[in-house]
C-alpha cells in the first residue's frame, strides 16, 4: 500500500469515473486501474463496485476512502510543519468563496496579500455554499469564505465579520422617504431575489418571513446568480432588493441615494472561514484571515446592535 494508491481511490470516489479520475491524476486509465486493483488484492476487498455506472464505492470501500483522506491530510500536515518552520510562507492555498461575497471582498485584500506573500499562490473559485462544503470534504479546497454558522460537524469555521443587509430600491420609491426600514415595509410583490441555492436568497426570505409561493405572478421570471443583474432589474422595473453591505462600495454616489438601512438591531450575515476538520495549511489560512480583517471596517467586527439572519442551508 502506498500514498499514490490512496490518492487514486479518492479520485475515483470524487469523479465516479475511472477515465476522468486518471485524467485528474495525470496518469493513464490503465495505470490507475492497475494500482487500485493491486490495493484491492493486497487488502482482500473490493473498494469499488465496477458493475454500476457511475462507479460507486462498496460499503467497506467507503470506510477505506474516508481513512485514506485522513492519512493524506496528515501526510500533508507533515509537509506543512516543515514549511512553517521556514522564515517565509509558501505554497498553494485553494479557496472557495460564495458569489455574493467574492466581487466585493476579494478586491479589498488581494493586492496587499499578494504583495506581502509573494510565494503563496492563491487559487480562488466562486462556488455556492453547498459546493464549497463538498469540495472541502473532497480535499479540492483548503478553505471557504462563506456565511456561517453551518450545521455540518465535519466543517470547522472561524468567525471573520458581520455584514449588514441594506435595501436597494428604485429612485422613485416611497421607501426613500423613510430614514430606517422594517422588514414589513418591503412590498413582497416587488422584491427580487437571487437564484435558488444561494444563502443570501435564503437569508432574505428569512428576514422578510417570505413564503415564495405567496408572491404574486410576474411577467418576468428571472433566475440569476448575480447581484448586479438583480440590481439592474430593480432599477428598470421599480423593484426592491436586499444587498450585502460590501456591495454598496461599488455603487455610484447616485445609486447610494437609493439605499436604506434597516432599523436596529441591524440584520446581518456572519461571514467566516471554513475548513475540513482534518484541515492543514493552518498558517496560510491564518495569514488569509489576518489580511482580510485588516481591510474590513471596524464596525463590521462587532456584534453590537446586530441580528444574525440564518442561512437556511447546511
Amino acid at each position: 500500500m502506498n500514498l499514490q494508491q490512496l490518492e487514486y481511490i479518492i479520485a475515483v470516489d470524487t469523479y465516479r469515473h475511472f477515465v476522468t479520475a486518471a485524467e485528474k491524476c495525470f496518469v493513464t486509465q490503465a495505470t490507475l486501474s492497475m494500482m487500485i486493483k493491486k490495493l484491492e488484492d493486497e487488502l482482500g476487498v473490493k473498494v469499488f463496485d465496477r458493475s454500476r455506472q457511475p462507479v460507486v464505492p462498496t460499503e467497506i470501500g467507503k470506510k477505506l476512502i474516508e481513512q485514506a483522506k485522513v492519512i493524506l491530510k496528515e501526510t500533508a500536515r507533515i509537509r506543512e510543519i516543515v514549511e512553517s518552520d521556514t522564515q517565509h510562507m509558501q505554497g498553494t492555498l485553494k479557496i472557495g468563496i460564495i458569489p455574493t461575497l467574492s466581487p466585493y471582498l476579494i478586491p479589498l485584500f488581494l493586492p496587499s496579500f499578494l504583495q506581502k506573500y509573494p510565494e503563496i499562490k492563491l487559487q480562488i473559485h466562486e462556488l455556492t455554499t453547498n459546493e464549497i462544503i463538498r469540495q472541502l470534504k473532497q480535499n479540492q479546497l483548503d478553505a471557504g469564505l462563506l456565511a456561517i454558522p453551518l450545521q455540518d460537524t465535519d466543517i470547522t469555521v472561524q468567525h471573520l465579520f458581520y455584514e449588514e443587509f441594506v435595501v436597494y430600491t428604485a429612485k422613485t420609491d416611497q421607501l426613500l422617504t423613510k430614514k430606517y426600514l422594517l422588514p414589513k415595509d418591503i412590498d413582497l410583490k416587488r422584491l427580487w431575489l437571487l437564484d435558488e441555492g444561494h444563502c443570501l436568497r435564503n437569508q432574505v426570505i428569512n428576514l422578510c418571513e417570505l413564503k415564495v409561493q405567496e408572491r404574486h405572478f410576474r411577467q418576468v421570471d428571472l433566475s440569476s446568480a448575480s447581484i448586479e443583474t438583480i440590481k439592474k432589474i430593480v432599477e428598470i422595473n421599480e423593484g426592491i432588493t436586499v444587498l450585502p453591505a460590501l456591495a454598496v462600495n461599488d455603487l455610484s454616489e447616485q445609486e447610494k441615494n437609493n439605499i436604506r438601512h434597516f432599523q436596529l438591531p441591524a440584520p446581518v450575515r456572519e461571514i467566516g472561514i471554513a475548513s475540513f476538520r482534518y484541515f492543514v495549511k493552518e498558517k496560510l489560512i491564518e495569514a488569509l484571515k489576518t489580511e482580510i480583517l485588516a481591510h474590513i471596517p471596524e464596525e463590521m467586527k462587532t456584534s453590537s446592535q446586530k441580528q444574525v439572519i440564518e442561512t437556511g442551508l447546511v
